[in-house]
């Protein structure tokens, strides 16, 4: 029985815990079948010579053929199995006592297949239902935590010995932005976006997904940031969107099914409402960066997060999170792909790969964590400024306690409520505070609070002219700047200012709930406005 027929064919130049599983199932239940055959007095089943001869601290390599009787096409797997302590290898005067050496490690049971243990065979009750679903590896199949840890433990070793760690990566608003076509505007629909995205190109980057009624256009230099990132990366999929939308957007971005396999998880696998978590990732979390747009889903894994910059291309995109202007789409404009948002983590993914994997470190590698060395790189943003701030915060809430505060601190500034010879920058909404003035004539630099969320999207410190505080036209003015400053993008409740968190994903509108600083965009070239979305869209692929 082929367990694996149910997933993608597996690409031989990406491998990863869920792949390899899929392998181990097989030889599972393949090795049950035998057993079962051995008790019944099946001499067919009988074990080999070979097995006698094998230690009990080795691995058992087996080669396991699966035939497909639709195709009657063969492989081998090639699967290593880790013998357990309470685990006793049959000779030739134990056959029939076999099944019943098998069925005292259970429990507990490793894991269900189809309702059956895996290794004993029994059928699941209500005592078994502890454990982990993983249907995006097989349908049916649910793990214990012993089971998880092993499988973890194995797949830390492979990655460790290729030189790879894990990459998680959202969808929507961090790869690709999408928008059902009932939701085009009026604008978008002149220009002919429907027409652009129905071209049978499958080097371009806005393409229509007609089963689901929806246009997707891939952000800038997607392309490359994946074949890059797949030679430091085991990659996954992880989106609140439904799984067959996952799917088909994981057939735009990896059609050759050399990045992800089988490793896509959708809403439907999570095992928290509204939450993503690396409970359903096969890989351990010391070793696992996450790129996501959206804070808030990711709770109990702020530490491996990457925050990315919004992809903001179509309209009802734009309405969603409360932009009251022009789309890219609709001024046929995109991001640039050189040194666009992708482009910019690509550079950092780097030297949080090879920070990692520096060999002049002592440390053993199999006790480095990832989360460290993500801490370490973002804290060099900042360092050596000594920030303080004047008029940002609403004046009954505590400095300290507000998110621009703490970002500042993440990105390696000091924050100080005080002015004194030290500071480097005070920022601020209004250049008539008296710590404005006082910035101005201690030839202090005196910057707007988005300074500090562009160096966090961009991981770089920017340049401060490009973030001037200018003068406000009335006390109004001043004091929505106040309100937006202090505004947490983590949290959809705070809808002020230049983004309201709203719901993003097209395919489950739920979930996103991050602010976000405008896109670097490129203007197109003023003689394919005449071609209308087409050439824009065309001059992004091309990024």
């Amino acid at each position: 029985m082929s367990l694996a027929a149910e997933s993608p064919s597996p690409s031989p130049s990406s491998s990863s815990g869920s792949d390899d599983f899929a392998a181990l199932l097989d030889a599972e239940l393949d090795l049950a079948s035998a057993v079962d055959s051995a008790s019944a007095g099946d001499p067919s089943t009988s074990p080999t010579s070979s097995d006698d001869e094998e230690d009990d601290d080795e691995d058992v390599v087996s080669d396991v053929e699966t035939v497909e009787q639709s195709s009657a096409k063969r492989r081998k797997v090639k699967v290593q199995h880790q013998d357990r302590e309470t685990t006793t290898r049959p000779d030739e005067d134990s056959i029939g006592s076999f099944k019943d050496a098998q069925i005292k490690i259970c429990p507990p049971h490793p894991g269900f297949f189809g309702g059956l243990c895996f290794r004993c065979g029994k059928r699941q009750d209500e005592e078994d239902v502890p454990g982990v679903a993983f249907g995006y590896v097989h349908k049916g199949l649910r793990l214990g935590t012993s089971e998880i840890d092993r499988l973890r433990g194995s797949d830390l070793k492979n990655l460790l010995r290729e030189r790879k760690l894990i990459l998680i990566l959202d969808l929507d608003h961090t790869l690709i932005n999408s928008t059902k076509l009932h939701d085009i505007s009026a604008a978008e629909n002149n220009l002919g976006i429907q027409a652009a995205a129905s071209k049978d190109d499958p080097n371009g980057s806005l393409f229509t997904l007609e089963g689901m009624q929806m246009l997707t256009k891939l952000r800038p230099f997607v392309r490359k940031f994946l074949k890059e990132a797949s030679n430091m990366f085991e990659m996954y999929i992880y989106t609140m969107g439904d799984k067959a939308y996952a799917i088909e957007i994981a057939k735009l971005l990896d059609p050759r099914n050399v990045y992800f396999n089988s490793k896509v998880i959708s809403n439907s696998d999570c095992t928290q409402r509204h939450q993503k978590g690396l409970d359903m990732v096969l890989g351990a979390e010391s070793v696992a960066v996450i790129l996501d747009d959206t804070e808030y889903v990711w709770q109990k894994h702020k530490e491996n997060l990457i925050l990315m910059e919004r992809y903001h291309y179509f309209a009802s995109s734009c309405r969603q999170f409360g932009f009251s202007v022009k789309s890219l789409s609709e001024l046929m404009q995109d991001e640039r792909g050189s040194d666009g948002a992708l482009a910019t983590i690509l550079d950092v993914l780097k030297r949080i790969h090879t920070i990692f994997f520096d060999s002049a470190v002592e440390t053993a590698l199999s006790s480095r964590d990832v989360r460290q060395v993500i801490k370490r790189v973002r804290q060099e943003v900042l360092q050596g400024c000594k920030l303080v701030f004047s008029r940002v915060f609403p004046s009954s809430s505590r400095p300290q306690d507000q998110f621009i505060w703490k970002m500042a601190e993440q990105l390696g500034a000091i924050c100080s409520a005080d002015v004194d010879s030290t500071i480097t920058h005070v920022v601020a909404v209004d250049v008539g505070t008296d710590k404005a003035r006082w910035a101005v004539k201690n030839n202090k630099i005196l910057v707007h609070p988005r300074w500090i969320e562009a160096s966090n999207f961009r991981w770089h410190r920017q340049q401060e002219e490009d973030f001037p505080v200018k003068v406000k036209k009335n006390e109004k003015d001043k004091e929505n700047d106040v309100a937006a400053a202090a505004t947490n993008p983590a949290n959809e409740k705070d809808k002020q200012d230049d983004v309201a968190a709203a719901p993003s994903d097209p395919a489950n509108e739920n979930d996103k709930e991050d602010d976000v600083a405008p896109a670097a965009t490129a203007p197109a070239k003023e003689k394919d406005k005449e071609n209308g979305v087409a050439a824009a869209v065309t001059d992004s692929a091309n990024s």
